[in-house]
C-alpha cells in the first residue's frame, strides 16, 4: 500500500535555534515535512509567491520586519488555503484573541512537549482547528473578539466629541501649531479653543499638550 504523501509545512520564526529545533521536530514524528523556513513574514510572502504547496504554517508572533499578526491576517486575506497555527512564549489573552482575529486555527506555547505539538497539527488537519482551554477561555472573555487594549481605546474615543478630536489631531500635527493657528484652522475663538482644551484634557487625565499628545500616540487614538 502506498504512503499517504507528507503534509508540506512552513516556519516562520525569526529565532534560528527555535526554526531549526521545530523542523527537527516536525520532520522526525512522521506525516509531516517542513518544505519553507522564514525568518519573518516578509520572507515567508516571497517565498510563497515562487509556488511550493504549503499546507500548514507555524508562525511566531513575535517577529522583526513583519510580525506575526500582520502575517497570520495576510495568509487569510492571500493564501487561505494554509491553516496557521499561532507560536509564542506568550499566552496572553489579548495575544489569543489578536492571532484567532487576523486568522490563526490555533495557539500553542513554545514550551509544549513534542506529542501535544503532533497532536495540534494532526488536529488542524482533521478538523480545522486546535483550540485549547486557553483558547476557549480567551475567546469566551471576549466575545467581541476585540483586546482590552482595543475595547479601552474605543471607551476612550467615544467621550469625546468630532470637535474635540480635531483639536486633538492638530494638537498631534508635526507642524506643532499654536493655539491661535488651531482655532483660525477650526474657524472659532480663542475661547472656544480654550473650552476644548479644558474640556479634553479632563477627559484624558492629562495636564499639558504634550501629555495629551502621549496619550494619544499611545492609545492610537488618531490611527
Amino acid at each position: 500500500m502506498a504512503k499517504s504523501p507528507l503534509v508540506p509545512i512552513a516556519i516562520v520564526d525569526d529565532h534560528i535555534l527555535v526554526r531549526k529545533g521545530l523542523v527537527e521536530l516536525i520532520n522526525g514524528i512522521g506525516g509531516y515535512l517542513v518544505v519553507l523556513e522564514a525568518s519573518n513574514g516578509l520572507e515567508l510572502v516571497r517565498a510563497l509567491e515562487k509556488g511550493p504547496d504549503v499546507q500548514l504554517a507555524l508562525v511566531d508572533l513575535n517577529m522583526p520586519v513583519m510580525n506575526g499578526f500582520e502575517t497570520l491576517a495576510w495568509m487569510k486575506q492571500h493564501a487561505p488555503s494554509i491553516r496557521p497555527l499561532a507560536l509564542t512564549f506568550e499566552g496572553s489573552e489579548e495575544a489569543v484573541v489578536k492571532a484567532v482575529r487576523n486568522g490563526a486555527r490555533g495557539f500553542l506555547l513554545k514550551d509544549i512537549e513534542p506529542e501535544v505539538l503532533r497532536f495540534a497539527l494532526d488536529r488542524v488537519m482533521e478538523a480545522g482547528y486546535y483550540h485549547t482551554d486557553l483558547v476557549h477561555n480567551s475567546l469566551v472573555n471576549n466575545m467581541d473578539q476585540q483586546t482590552s487594549h482595543e475595547r479601552a481605546k474605543a471607551e476612550i474615543l467615544a467621550q469625546l466629541s468630532p470637535r474635540e478630536l480635531e483639536f486633538l489631531r492638530m494638537l498631534c500635527d508635526p507642524d506643532e501649531h499654536t493655539y491661535e493657528e488651531i482655532g483660525a484652522a477650526m474657524n472659532v475663538h480663542r475661547r472656544t479653543i480654550d473650552g476644548y482644551r479644558e474640556t479634553l484634557f479632563r477627559k484624558l487625565g492629562v495636564k499639558s499638550k504634550t501629555g495629551a499628545v502621549v496619550y494619544a500616540v499611545r492609545w492610537g487614538l488618531l490611527s
